[in-house]
């Protein structure tokens, strides 16, 4: 049950609040809450006045009809409003609100201290809801978003070379053809060597191959 007192604190019409507060107390739904309730009071006769409420969810515009046997109710929620604000006038204020699309909507001779106040307790939830919005969408943004790909650290093969190296082998001395003075003079010293040939043979014979040299 709503408690009327709370939303008398700024010369609110006792009777106008009563009767909003009735209608209002079976609309309100899970975790909503009223925070503030204008009533309008025009300068001539006010018999029959509008009434803005706030909650934590919607704003609702209260309209007497039938000379105040019934009453209308429009409802507007944070997420069609665009923005809210309000203009001081010679009688009272105009409480603006804007929405997302359409036209404006704007209740005048509402009491310029509950005008104040209606705009602060519309812009403070109109801004807590931009600011929930704007955290579900980054939270939204985060799960879509594919995870990074986690680099596997790169395994690097250990390459075994053959490093075998093969004895140092010294290349074999090439031997050149004996020419035929070498190859003659060779076999002269041999028979010396063998004693098959006296010195002044051989000494004679080496004469005369070299001469033909």
């Amino acid at each position: 049950m709503i408690l009327i007192d709370r939303f008398l604190n700024d010369e609110q019409d006792p009777k106008a609040v009563e009767k909003v507060l009735g209608k209002l107390n079976d609309m309100l739904t899970a975790n909503e809450e009223l925070i503030y309730l204008a009533v309008q009071k025009k300068p001539a006769v006010n018999l029959m006045p509008d009434c803005i409420a706030v909650s934590n969810k919607r704003i609702f515009y209260c309209e007497p009809a039938n000379f105040g046997i019934t009453m209308n109710f429009k409802d507007i929620s944070w997420k069609s409003i665009k923005e809210v604000s309000f203009k001081e006038e010679i009688f009272g204020s105009k409480f603006i609100c804007v929405p997302q699309h359409g036209e404006n909507i704007i209740t005048e001779y509402i009491p310029k201290v509950q005008a104040r106040k209606l705009y602060q307790a519309a812009y403070e939830q109109l801004e807590a809801f931009k600011d929930q919005q704007k955290q579900i969408e980054l939270e939204e943004k985060r799960i879509q978003q594919p995870p990074a790909a986690i680099a596997e650290p790169a395994i690097e093969e250990a390459v075994v070379l053959d490093t075998f190296v093969p004895a140092y082998t010294p290349p074999a001395p090439v031997e050149e053809p004996e020419d035929e003075t070498t190859l003659r003079l060779r076999k002269l010293k041999n028979l010396y060597d063998k004693q098959l040939i006296t010195l002044e043979e051989y000494e004679a014979k080496k004469a005369d191959i070299l001469d033909t040299f």
